[in-house]
């Protein structure tokens, strides 16, 4: 049963988003945003799976973040 979880997950595309420009001095919201999507300090890196809501977050913030 594990065994058909791990095959799903290797199926669906993912994203790497990387943090270029600090939260200093943002709004709440993009910080808030910001740490949703795993990001902390300045050119950390997260990866995350290449959904819909995942790409609205990347849009609001696109200013700090940039997309490897």
């Amino acid at each position: 049963m594990t065994d058909k979880k791990a095959a799903k997950s290797a199926d669906k595309a993912t994203l790497q988003v990387k943090l270029v420009r600090s939260i200093n001095g943002t709004r709440e919201s993009h910080r808030a945003t910001v740490r949703g999507l795993g990001l902390r300090k300045v050119h950390s890196v997260s990866t995350l799976e290449d959904t819909p809501a995942v790409r609205g977050m990347i849009n609001k913030v696109s200013y700090l973040v940039q997309v490897i």
